[in-house]
């Protein structure tokens, strides 16, 4: 059996500064390999990745959440 993935994987924890900011702030930044920046409207994989950091912004492009999953 696997250890259970840290509850910060991704490095979430970094980025939290991120929230309530417009979304052209991601322009000009480097994220870990397989990085998601989600919209509203977009549709993603369901798969659970612990590892995997998800940046998700809002209709009016600021950022509402930033987390592992």
């Amino acid at each position: 059996m696997a250890p259970p993935e840290p509850e910060d994987a991704c490095g979430a924890a970094g980025y939290q500064g991120l929230i309530g900011q417009p979304r052209s702030v991601l322009d000009n930044m480097n994220f870990p390999l397989g990085t998601r920046v989600i919209g509203p409207e977009d549709a993603v994989t369901a798969d659970f990745r612990p590892d995997r950091l998800n940046i998700e912004y809002a209709p009016n492009d600021r950022i509402e959440k930033v987390a592992c999953y």
